[in-house]
């Protein structure tokens, strides 16, 4: 760059500097037909983009072409060794318009050799000829040759293999199509050779800057030489405006240089930075207002540069790129990492700096940068990037603060000697201020300048850039930053005797730091906050923040103990106001860790003792002496009475007594243990062309949880003013030694009134300072009750079994009733349910935490009416149990649901209930009037017992011979031994005899299981149509031993009802005439013979009896039904019959049936039913399955059954038809016959039948 064009550059701050270096091409041959055709070239030269193809890979980039076309000279062909690329002619154009061919010959053609004769002694290949052709010439000369004959003797003289590099420019200077498309061929081979030349040149460039940079491990070797070396090819891309590869120049030269000294700190030291290490003499700052400062680049070049020096004008060429890249936030973020790392690369190079010099420094660099970015952004845009700038801030600030420290501007009598003589050598090493600032009121100089000048105005200059910083860290939300500098400031006005300003910040800082946990910062800050309330004198303040850093384990020993004694010297000060307390919270001083009770389930009747041992973690470093440790209780009377009872207490409270606080650090009330956990999970990235995984992380999801703040608008100790609650009930324990660590303090307690006690808060007096726990949480309670004497009698197993003898407990709680001698339980006696006595029985005491005291035998006496129990002598609240064996002697089980009426059934609902009840024991309530000792009133009792067995017979038939079935079935869970059944007719008929069956030894019937007993019904003459029976049966539990006591047998009674035969029925079934055996799908006859058995008897007087001259007759409905579709019957399967009463009379009914399946198939049902007229009044009522009706039946239903009726409908559609044509008439009753009336001795038959011939193909698929 030309150095009259870099001092224009500088009188014009700060305006953004363009580079005015263009790429050099010379011209030759006729200056004055150049000079007229240079502002059209210039101009129309950078209008179209070129598109560069480099090497290595790199991405094409679309640029504009400029150049500097100067004339030719053999000065500015590059000698050899010289890289200086700026001053390098990238293009050689000779110009000429000679059309004269004499012309040609005597002098164009011998400049032209000469031209190209310089240009191949300095190995330069990259020229043009052009040659203009001009209309005007073209008439004055008669006698010149074609334009093409000058053009081609060019060529063949000069361009034998390169005839491209001779172009014709027609009529330049006209403005016509031809002279356009001239033009544009021209400059399209123009840009075209500029950028094979420079691709050319760069890449040979490059390639020499690379094998230099590859000797660097060689000696000898210079950084600075390959600092020149590559910024010379920085210029070249920004002399291009390709800025963004311009600044990775410089980046490439930062690393490298920051490898090294890296290196050095690490041993491996390189020769050449000797150089840098030299003293630094000069700290005036960054200088970025200027686009080169060559002041600094011939330091560099001279090698006489320091690491300041370097790091400065490597800096300002990387601002100057990103601010023409229109990124001046990354300025400031690249400008604090610039500033931090110089500092430590100081110290790892061991450059000597004056004290001070590197905060001068660091402080100037910070406002030059912030005052180069204000300079080309608006307000708005500042405003809006304060995160990006504010470090520069709170940096400046910091090396401020501390350049007050070292110059004597904070302290209290202001700066001595030495302060001024350091402030004034640190004045003297900023140098005269740089022309550039020199009318700027704010700069960077100035502005240090004068804050060194007084403690006053270092003051202003320190709260103001404190102030502006902790702003705008608010404003951004970084808070933990705020207070930090907050704590400067707090240090600040502490230096300068302003500790009511300092309170304010220091109490910010801490509740930061104690919401978010940070533990050194807050034992850090409370020394300083100690210190603050110390001067303010706020002892209350001072106080807790003492005792808070006494138990600090953050502090040495020594630092502790001087905490700590500042607070017993307090307490022990002899004041006048001795009531005055100093209250404290306990969590600084000591740690409720455990409490624990004895009874450990916290329970105790009045007069009782309890005992509460308190486990206390004492925070402080020496042994203290304790006045007195204090409860306070708060005590409430349960409302709800049930709550006062012992059972209720020992039921609902812990069993073990010992109840466990959570260890809180002292200090932390929020502490970080609180937060959530981390939620980590796997993050993947995959290629989306091939699926291939790229990147693999991961990623937190509840970062927002962990990372926010958590302030709080009310305080986080506790607030002042608090005072202790007063009340009765307080628990003392008097003149302890606390020593360090665990202590174990114990309380005695005497229960007097009965109710829930709650330990609400603790005490700790030391002398005039009491240590407060507010809250005891979680709650704590112990409960002491008076209680009611009360009787409980329970079965000692599940259930109580009637008929044997059954064990049962009476627990007698004396409460707060002292049992004397003689007192007893007076029991009724029951016939029912005599109590069974044992000489051996005992009786145990126990108190109410279930221990056993004592054992006694239990006396019993019985008379007539009373059993007296004599209870052993007892104290009040202890337990009294005792077992004794009672039975319950059932009656003779008479149940109206146990006798089956054999005619009429019971609806469906009594069904339902009569099954569960079979599934069930019976059970029966027994009551026991009991007076106690303790009580006028009689307690009245009820046990429960249940019978065992549950008993049904049924009634069965064989021909005339009738036989009667009575099933045991035991519901418990007991087995029973059964033995000595009888069935007795309860009429005592002795023309009845009861054949037994079953044989007479002895039965066990297991539990849930069923034992039958049959007898065999003879008689000599005619019965009575009802006969009641009384079944019994003697039983004992199959695993009990013999016993003394006899039990009374089991008993059922039930009634037998219409249980002589009167018809006999019997089916036959014939196969087709000439056939031997039934075929399916063949008709076959069915023979139905209805016999009449007795005379006319009782039960047959009823509606349907017919009488005629002695000849009595009676209406009979047959039916034929098939419930298992083996057979189809052939026509009418109903009928009605006119039936003789009279012995052996028969009727027999022919029907054709065919067989549907083969094999041995089972003779269809025969039903039969009375058929009765419809004026008869006599109604039963009958189950759905014996209606039936077809095509020419019909009757009446009964009207306790329409509400049935959808479901009879349901049968078939023969019976909706036959309904709805006798609807609104009287309709005949069917009434079935009694179990045992009706015998048919086909039931249970089959008759084989084979299939037929006609062959069938079935399909079998077998896979």
């Amino acid at each position: 760059m030309d150095p009259a064009e870099e001092e224009e550059g500088r009188e014009k701050p700060p305006v953004i500097y363009t580079m005015e270096n263009k790429p050099i091409v010379t011209c030759a041959g006729d200056q004055n037909l150049f000079t007229s055709l240079y502002p059209t070239l210039s101009q129309q030269l950078p209008r179209e983009p070129m598109e560069w193809r480099r090497s290595y890979g790199r991405a094409p980039k679309m640029i504009h072409l400029e150049s500097n076309f100067v004339q030719f000279k053999e000065e500015l062909l590059p000698k050899e060794g010289n890289k200086a690329l700026l001053t390098f002619p990238f293009l050689h154009i000779y110009w000429t318009e000679c059309c004269d061919t004499e012309v040609y010959k005597t002098t164009v053609k011998d400049d032209i050799t000469k031209w190209q004769n310089v240009l191949k002694a300095h190995s330069s290949v990259d020229w043009l000829i052009v040659v203009v052709e001009s209309d005007a010439k073209k008439k004055n000369k008669t006698n010149i040759l074609p334009r093409t004959s000058i053009v081609d003797k060019i060529r063949n003289d000069f361009c034998n293999k390169q005839s491209d590099r001779c172009v014709v420019l027609s009529d330049p200077l006209k403005d016509s199509s031809r002279s356009q498309e001239s033009w544009n061929a021209f400059l399209t081979k123009l840009r075209t050779l500029l950028l094979m030349s420079f691709t050319k040149n760069l890449g040979k460039f490059e390639d020499d800057m690379r094998t230099l940079r590859e000797k660097r491990t060689e000696p000898g070797w210079s950084f600075c030489e390959y600092f020149m070396v590559q910024e010379e090819l920085a210029f070249v891309f920004e002399m291009l405006q390709q800025f963004e590869d311009a600044l990775v120049q410089y980046d490439e030269l930062d690393a490298l240089f920051s490898q090294y000294v890296v290196n050095f700190g690490a041993g491996d030291g390189a020769n050449w930075l000797t150089f840098f290490c030299q003293p630094v003499r000069s700290w005036n700052g960054l200088i970025l207002r200027k686009p080169i400062d060559m002041e600094k680049r011939e330091l560099i070049q001279n090698q006489e540069a320091t690491l300041l020096d370097l790091r400065s004008y490597l800096f300002s060429r990387q601002c100057t790129l990103l601010i023409f890249l229109q990124r001046p936030w990354e300025v400031s973020q690249r400008a604090l990492e610039l500033l931090h790392n110089c500092v430590q690369e100081l110290k790892l190079l061991e450059v000597s700096v004056p004290p001070g010099a590197l905060d001068c420094w660091v402080f100037l660099s910070c406002l030059e940068v912030l005052q180069r970015i204000e300079g080309c952004c608006d307000r708005a845009q500042i405003d809006a990037n304060v995160s990006h700038t504010v470090g520069l801030w709170s940096y400046a600030t910091e090396k401020l603060k501390s350049l007050g420290y070292l110059c004597g501007l904070v302290s209290e009598k202001g700066p001595n000697s030495e302060d001024l003589n350091r402030t004034v050598d640190l004045l003297a090493g900023l140098g005269a201020e740089r022309p550039e600032t020199a009318n700027a009121s704010q700069s960077p100089y100035k502005k240090l300048k004068e804050a060194l000048s007084s403690v006053e105005a270092f003051e202003k200059h320190y709260l103001d850039l404190s102030h502006a910083t902790i702003e705008m860290y608010t404003n951004i939300g970084r808070i933990r930053s705020a207070k930090l500098v907050g704590k400067d400031l707090a240090e600040f006005y502490m230096r300068k005797k302003g500790p009511q300003k300092a309170e304010v910040y220091l109490q910010g800082a801490l509740k930061t730091y104690l919401a978010e946990g940070w533990a050194l910062l807050v034992t850090h800050t409370r020394k300083q906050l100690a210190e603050c309330q110390k001067h303010l004198g706020q002892i209350e303040n001072y106080l807790q923040t003492s005792s808070l850093l006494a138990g600090d384990n953050h502090l040495t020993e020594d630092e502790r103990k001087s905490f700590c004694q500042e607070i017993l010297d307090f307490a022990n000060q002899q004041v006048e106001n001795q009531g005055q307390k100093v209250i404290l919270p306990m969590h600084s001083f000591a740690q409720l860790k455990t409490l624990h009770f004895d009874p450990p389930n916290a329970v105790v009747h009045v007069g009782g003792k309890l005992s509460i041992e308190l486990t206390l973690l004492s925070q402080m470093p020496i042994p203290v002496r304790v006045d007195q440790i204090a409860i306070h209780v708060h005590f409430s009377i349960e409302k709800n009475s049930y709550r006062k009872t012992a059972e209720w207490l020992t039921k609902h409270k812990t069993s073990n007594g010992v109840i466990s606080f959570p260890n809180e650090i002292a200090g932390f009330p929020l502490s970080r243990n609180n937060l959530p956990a981390l939620e980590l999970y796997e993050m993947y990235e995959r290629s989306p062309s091939d699926n291939s995984l790229n990147t693999a992380g991961i990623i937190c999801k509840n970062v927002h949880m962990l990372l926010r703040r958590q302030e709080s608008s009310s305080s986080l100790d506790i607030p002042s003013g608090v005072t202790l609650e007063d009340g009765a009930h307080v628990l003392k324990c008097s003149n302890l030694i606390l020593e360090p660590g665990d202590n174990k303090i114990t309380f005695n307690i005497q229960a007097k009134e009965p109710g829930t006690y709650t330990l609400r808060q603790l005490c700790t007096s030391v002398g005039k300072v009491q240590f407060v726990l507010l809250h005891i949480y979680p709650i704590v309670q112990y409960d002491v009750y008076s209680q009611e004497p009360q009787l409980k009698v329970e079965p000692m197993t599940d259930s109580l079994l009637a008929g044997i003898p059954q064990k049962v407990k009476f627990t007698v709680t004396t409460g707060h009733y002292t049992m004397k001698s003689g007192d007893t339980l007076q029991l009724s006696n029951a016939d029912a349910m005599p109590i069974l006595y044992h000489p051996e029985s005992k009786a145990v005491i126990y108190s109410n935490t279930r221990e056993k005291i004592s054992e006694s035998s239990l006396r019993i006496q019985s008379s007539e009416k009373i059993t007296s129990i004599s209870l052993p002598v007892a104290p009040a609240y202890h337990v009294i149990e005792f077992e004794l064996e009672v039975m319950y002697l059932p009656s003779a089980t008479e149940s109206a649901v146990e006798k089956e009426n054999t005619v009429n059934k019971e609806n469906h609902r009594k069904n339902k209930e009569k099954q569960k009840r079979d599934n069930c024991m019976a059970t029966v309530d027994q009551k026991v009037t009991i007076d106690c000792p303790w009580s006028i009133y009689s307690t009245i009792i009820a046990l429960t017992f249940c019978i065992p067995f549950n008993a049904k017979h049924s009634l069965l038939s064989a021909g005339k011979r009738k036989y009667v079935q009575v099933c045991v079935q035991n519901l418990s869970e007991l087995c029973f031994q059964l033995s000595d059944y009888s069935l007795k007719n309860s009429a005592d008929c002795r023309d009845l005899q009861l054949v037994p069956l079953n044989p007479a030894s002895q039965q066990v019937i297991y539990s849930k299981q069923s034992i039958f007993f049959v007898w065999e019904l003879k008689w000599t003459k005619e019965l009575p149509l009802s006969l009641q029976c009384l079944f019994s049966v003697s039983f004992c539990p199959a695993t009990s031993e013999e016993q003394s006591l006899t039990l009374k047998p089991f008993t059922y009674e039930f009634q037998v009802e219409n249980f002589f035969t009167l018809y006999h029925v019997k089916s036959e079934i014939f196969p087709p005439l000439g056939a031997e055996y039934c075929k399916t799908g063949s008709l076959c006859s069915l023979e139905v013979s209805i016999t009449r058995l007795v005379d006319l008897s009782e039960v047959d007087r009823d509606e349907a009896l017919t009488e005629s001259d002695g000849y009595c007759t009676t209406k009979l409905m047959y039916e034929v039904v098939d419930n298992s579709s083996n057979w189809a019957v052939c026509g009418k399967s109903s009928g009605v019959i006119s039936m003789p009463v009279a012995p052996r009379a028969t009727h027999k009914v022919h029907m054709e049936v065919m067989p549907l399946f083969a094999g041995n198939l089972p003779f269809p049902d025969v039903r039969l039913f009375k058929y009765l007229p419809h004026h008869s009044a006599h109604s039963m009522q009958l189950d759905a399955d014996s209606w039936i009706e077809n095509d020419n039946l019909s009757v009446d239903k009964n009207v306790d059954d329409q509400a049935d009726s959808s479901s009879i409908r349901s049968r078939g559609s023969l019976h909706s038809t036959a309904s709805g044509e006798h609807k609104g008439l009287p309709m005949p009753r069917l009434q079935a016959f009694s179990p045992g009336q009706v015998f048919n001795s086909s039931t249970g038959m089959q008759i084989l039948v084979i299939p037929s011939k006609d062959d069938h193909v079935l399909e079998v698929n077998v896979t």
